[in-house]
């Protein structure tokens, strides 16, 4: 493996859609393999392909497009007011980490959140809408409860329901 096939967690973070220090944690909890240059990570861009690459895809689930949707709004509103959005997230992340075995899959999804909720905007919309497995797992525990308005929520439910879908009779 040569140095240009070595990713920096800048890189990573960046192809993921997710904090720098997120991935710094990925690799130290030994999720994400990695090797030392000094006292800097390296990611083999293979093991970003381990994450990336299968895992992708267009073709979602029905339950987990119908998620996609609606983070595809919340991105609307985070827009418009993101203060107020990150400020929701933010409160949700605090009440339900409370909530969760510190061992669990929503504790760790929860801090996940935690992570991207600090990073910018753009790496937060890339949250919201990425369509990879690891994206629809995390917007199961998804923290931005609240902050569509019940009006927005079902016009974004009917939309998606009218919308046609490949193998579905129009």
């Amino acid at each position: 493996m040569g140095t240009s096939d070595l990713l920096t967690t800048g890189q990573v973070a960046a192809s993921l859609g997710t904090s720098r220090q997120h991935v710094v944690d990925l690799c130290d909890s030994g999720r994400l393999r990695h090797v030392r240059v000094g006292t800097h990570r390296r990611i083999p861009s293979r093991e970003v392909a381990r994450w990336l690459g299968p895992s992708i895809s267009t073709d979602l689930s029905p339950e987990r497009e119908r998620s996609w949707w609606l983070h595809v709004a919340v991105v609307g509103e985070l827009v418009v007011d993101p203060a107020r959005v990150v400020a929701t997230a933010r409160d949700n992340v605090v009440r339900w980490r409370e909530l969760h075995r510190p061992d669990g899959r929503t504790h760790q999804a929860l801090l996940q959140w935690e992570e991207i909720l600090d990073a910018d905007i753009p790496a937060l919309v890339a949250a919201l809408t990425d369509r990879s497995d690891l994206g629809c797992e995390l917007r199961q525990n998804s923290p931005f409860a609240g902050v569509l308005d019940p009006t927005t929520r079902a016009t974004t439910l009917s939309a998606f329901e009218a919308y046609p879908r490949a193998g579905s009779a129009s």
